[in-house]
């Protein structure tokens, strides 16, 4: 059940390793439910731990917690020079509708720009229409395919001022 922002228990946001347990179990869930939601499943094609620590070694990982349990995360991973793509944006159906993903989204912006990134980049599934419309709200831009993520249907870019 979404909760109305007012709502919203206080919800605390920071950056911490992708390779600790409660970031790992954001991550399986993220993985879980674009299993149930993607046509033919969903396969993130290596363990939660792995995909964890790559994060670790060349990225930078958000999480959103209430009362202390998991239930958001964000990641950012420099691609080349000025440009950063957004990855792995998650929030627990528990908090939906409350604005949390849209906070998400800024910190990383800002954290972006902190490391003098001037563009970011994402991609995202058809079958994520709220992800799509996040998106654009958030002055993304629709683009030309620039990975070859197999699920990937729409790519968007940013730039950042």
């Amino acid at each position: 059940m979404q909760q109305p922002a007012a709502d919203l228990p206080l919800v605390a946001i920071d950056f911490e390793p992708p390779d600790t347990p409660d970031a790992m179990a954001c991550l399986a869930a993220y993985f879980a439910e674009l299993d149930r939601r993607f046509p033919g499943g969903f396969d993130p094609g290596a363990p939660v731990e792995a995909l964890a620590g790559a994060l670790a070694a060349e990225g930078h990982f958000l999480m959103a917690r209430q009362g202390g349990r998991p239930v958001g995360c964000v990641a950012l991973v420099p691609l080349e020079a000025g440009t950063g793509e957004i990855k792995r944006l998650w929030i627990d159906a528990s908090v939906r509708g409350a604005g949390l993903s849209r906070r998400l989204m800024a910190r990383m912006e800002d954290k972006a720009r902190s490391l003098g990134l001037t563009r970011l980049v994402l991609d995202t599934n058809r079958t994520l229409l709220e992800a799509q419309t996040l998106y654009r709200r958030l002055g993304y831009r629709e683009i030309g395919r620039y990975n070859d993520n197999p699920y990937a249907d729409h790519f968007f870019e940013k730039g950042l001022a």
